[in-house]
């Protein structure tokens, strides 16, 4: 598995552990040291978590203003979780590409998500990032 891959999966898991248990980070890095049964992140999963507990605030409108008829905390957790991390690295990842930041959460969402959720993550990111990209708030790559 590609090493990205695999810390965007890593992110997701401890960013899905942290709103479920609502423990604070540094307990889930901590219990996942004390057991050592569970991978720890690497320096890129760690960016993005960082990245998406910084700017979650800023991330969660953008997905309230463009999810149509989608309240966001009656999203499914790991969807609303995959989105996050996407549009982190959409917005402040310059080096990654857009169409990787959103091939990479479909992906994830088919695996780990509902029937449909690669179609609306899919959905979201691409009406969020064109719009975002039209209006020169990020680069097209």
């Amino acid at each position: 598995m590609q090493d990205r891959r695999k810390a965007r999966i890593l992110a997701l898991e401890i960013i899905y552990q942290k709103e479920i248990t609502e423990s604070s980070l540094e307990e889930i890095i901590e219990n996942r040291q004390c057991t050592g049964t569970q991978e720890m992140p690497s320096e890129f999963a760690l960016k993005l978590i960082e990245g998406v507990l910084e700017h979650q605030e800023e991330i969660d409108k953008l997905i309230a203003d463009y999810a149509d008829n989608w309240a966001i905390d009656r999203m499914p957790s790991l969807d609303r979780n995959i989105i996050r991390i996407s549009l982190y690295e959409i917005m402040h990842e310059k080096e990654i590409p857009i169409s990787v930041s959103i091939n990479e959460a479909v992906e994830m969402a088919k695996i780990y998500g509902t029937e449909d959720s690669g179609k609306f993550v899919n959905g979201v990111l691409g009406k969020i990032s064109s719009e975002l990209s039209d209006s020169n708030v990020i680069e097209s790559k």
